[in-house]
């Protein structure tokens, strides 16, 4: 019988990202981007049973009477000595699959993930509310969590984060960090953030703002003194923006539009690429919030950011074009990578002499 604690043992020292466990390959992991299998056994239906029954056993408090009844499920959980991983379990074409991801015990320093100190400085604010957006895997997790570490060893406050599963575990240093898990300690989202309010937050991180109800509770936690982090799941500074408003109905867009553009810090987006050497390297879009990006916030005029974002380089802001093309020059990726994540391929093409 297949021991799913070894199994992931062995690929955690080959230090994969992600776990496949879907009938009719064998169990696969990506590494560096690339999608390999483990070895030559094509999962049945009852192999993969076998394993997400393994996986539940090994979570301890999860119950897998949610997954039969709903039909997907997502926690975290830990093998000693080994490694964290947070898990998303799925039925498909009547049979069971996991993708499981890997989270190091320990998170990783800044300067080794290649996020810039531009982006892990936002720890020094005060107040306000801060997105990190991207496609999923793209780490905007391990983003926020960098940020959340920084926060954790430099201020005296109380931190508490909203997640869905907890992936990165912060112990206490010179903060107080309370981590809750929806579904496991608190109803869901809406619930945690009306309880934060109540906690005597410092900063709050939402895992992810997925309605206007949510999105309009950290709105007031930002413009009641408060550091918000959240999530967006679109690319780029300006589809975070527009996505966060069209939430919202269109009769409350003008106020949200209002509220956005007072309390807005910063939007970071992020994707990965990969590196004409083998692995991925991220690529950032950075915006700040200055007075031009506050009054085209107000009057509704999204789609001019990028034009600000473009001409603020002193003030530490850079568009995912600029930042790809960078990469580009410094020979990291090749003209191919660089065209395919762009988000002006024309205006790109011309910057580079393509």
């Amino acid at each position: 019988m297949m021991q799913v604690q070894e199994v992931l043992a062995e690929l955690v020292a080959k230090q994969v990202t992600d776990v496949f466990c879907i009938v009719g390959r064998p169990i696969s992991y990506k590494l560096d981007g690339e999608i390999r299998a483990f070895d030559d056994n094509v999962l049945a239906p009852d192999d993969t049973l076998e394993i997400i029954s393994q996986i539940y056993q090994l979570a301890i408090d999860r119950n897998i009477e949610r997954l039969l009844r709903l039909g997907d499920d997502d926690f975290s959980f830990a093998i000693q000595g080994v490694s964290r991983f947070r898990i998303n379990v799925y039925k498909q074409r009547g049979s069971l699959a996991a993708v499981i991801r890997v989270v190091p015990f320990d998170l990783p320093k800044a300067e080794d993930l290649n996020i810039p100190e531009e982006i892990v400085k936002l720890a020094d604010l005060r107040f306000g509310l801060i997105l990190v957006s991207g496609p999923a895997g793209s780490g905007k997790s391990t983003t926020l969590a960098t940020i959340i570490d920084r926060i954790n060893y430099t201020r005296n406050a109380h931190i508490v984060t909203l997640e869905n599963p907890i992936e990165f575990l912060h112990r206490h240093q010179k903060s107080l960090v309370s981590q809750r898990e929806i579904q496991i300690d608190t109803e869901d989202y809406r619930a945690a953030l009306r309880a934060a309010m109540r906690q005597a937050p410092d900063v709050i991180l939402i895992g992810e703002l997925r309605d206007s109800e949510t999105t309009a509770i950290a709105l007031n936690a930002a413009e009641t003194g408060h550091l918000v982090f959240s999530t967006v799941h679109t690319l780029g500074a300006i589809n975070a923006v527009d996505r966060l408003l069209h939430s919202f109905e269109a009769n409350q867009q003008e106020q949200v539009r209002m509220q956005l553009s007072m309390v807005l810090d910063s939007v970071v987006s992020q994707q990965l690429v990969r590196k004409i050497d083998g692995g991925v390297i991220p690529v950032f879009e950075i915006m700040h919030c200055n007075t031009a990006v506050r009054s085209l916030i107000r009057e509704g005029r999204t789609h001019q950011l990028g034009q600000v974002i473009d001409s603020s380089a002193s003030e530490g802001m850079i568009s995912m074009d600029t930042s790809l093309l960078r990469l580009y020059q410094q020979g990291l990726i090749d003209s191919s990578e660089m065209m395919l994540h762009s988000l002006a391929p024309d205006h790109l093409r011309r910057l580079s002499g393509l």
